[in-house]
């Protein structure tokens, strides 16, 4: 077993600069995290301290059941993949790929094994003898890869290993990288902002906001169940719809409609509703809660339009609207629409902490 352990860790750069701030956490083989987050989260801080580039202001770090604090970066046995590639340009394939074992004075004919296998399974066998400058994206990405692949680390970090690519050749190393690594009883932790790629290839994902740990579950929880405002808002696309609320009587006012709240919390003045757009939908005759509305704005996506509706009771000025992800055969009356909101998947944040509310369903 090769676990990752982060015992309250800290980092400070100053009184004014602390990017993580007292993050426990464990990381087992065979297991994806994800840190996701919005640019100056700490995220890649993180990967910095457990990489050994960045020292911790307090806390320890355990790979493989061994404190690192202090130990040099290419003592701790990780490999890391870098946003930016960090290929050497003055070397071919086949030595950028081998240079870390190398450097380990690794024997000659084991070297030889691993960089024929990796570079079998990356596809890039046939590119062996080119250098760098003439490769592309996609290619230098999987170099990079395969340069981490072959050291057989105690754990994988990787740093935003696909913002550099294209939309479309990002989605082909996404699937890539999941059966890569799904093959591999080693811990992984990635670092991106891309919640895409945080839902897709991850086992378990922490999301991180201003230095602090908001939720840290799998990808469905995530989606399913945000632990604050915050999250419910970072996951999901398109957002999810956020409205507050005034409450009166276990019952919070949309516009014209009165939605009852969960038993299982003493509503305060006021709540945060919170209802992701794709589970809204066109309402029908029996449909249990509803909402009627002018229709002002319409977004094709192609699979579907994205309406944004102001609810019935409410004014401009209000600010208050709703959107909802509709089939692209849906059809409404003109301006008018009525939706069916999803009395299942509301979710209901203390309208001043952001804190979700219990509503028996954790």
């Amino acid at each position: 077993m090769a676990t990752l352990t982060i015992d309250h860790l800290h980092k400070s750069f100053g009184p004014k600069n602390v990017p993580v701030k007292d993050l426990s956490l464990t990381v087992d083989d065979g297991e994806f995290l994800t840190l996701l987050g919005p640019s100056g989260c700490g995220k890649s801080t993180i990967l910095r301290l457990i990489a050994g580039l960045e020292q911790p202001t307090k806390g320890k770090i355990r790979i493989a059941d061994k404190p690192v604090n202090g130990v040099a970066p290419g003592d701790r046995n990780i490999a890391m993949v870098f946003q930016s590639y960090a290929l050497y340009p003055h070397m071919t394939v086949q030595d950028n790929i081998s240079s870390g074992l190398k450097l380990r004075k690794t024997p000659e004919a084991t070297i030889r094994e691993r960089v024929t296998g990796v570079s079998k399974l990356l596809g890039i066998d046939h590119l062996m003898d080119r250098k760098p400058g003439k490769l592309s994206g996609g290619q230098r990405q999987r170099v990079a890869l395969g340069r981490a692949l072959v050291r057989e680390p105690d754990v994988f970090l990787l740093d935003e290993p696909l913002s550099n690519l294209d939309a479309l050749l990002r989605e082909q190393v996404r699937a890539e990288m999941k059966q890569l690594f799904a093959s591999r009883q080693t811990p992984v932790v990635y670092v991106t902002h891309d919640q895409t790629e945080a839902m897709t290839l991850s086992s378990r994902v922490a999301v991180l906001y201003d230095g602090n740990l908001q939720q840290l579950d799998p990808p469905d929880r995530i989606y399913s169940y945000p632990a604050n405002r915050f999250v419910a808002s970072f996951i999901g696309s398109p957002q999810m719809n956020l409205v507050t609320l005034s409450c009166k009587d276990k019952v919070a006012q949309l516009g014209q409609t009165s939605i009852p709240l969960p038993n299982r919390f003493v509503p305060p003045p006021e709540v945060v509703l919170g209802m992701r757009p794709e589970q809204i939908s066109i309402a029908q005759p029996d449909s249990p809660l509803t909402v009627e509305g002018t229709v002002f704005l319409v977004e094709n996506l192609g699979m579907g339009n994205l309406i944004s509706v102001r609810p019935d009771g409410t004014s401009e000025q209000d600010g208050l609207t709703l959107r909802a992800l509709l089939p692209a055969d849906a059809t409404w009356d003109g301006d008018r629409v009525s939706l069916a909101l999803p009395a299942s998947s509301l979710h209901w944040f203390h309208a001043e902490t952001g804190e979700r509310l219990p509503d028996g369903k954790e």
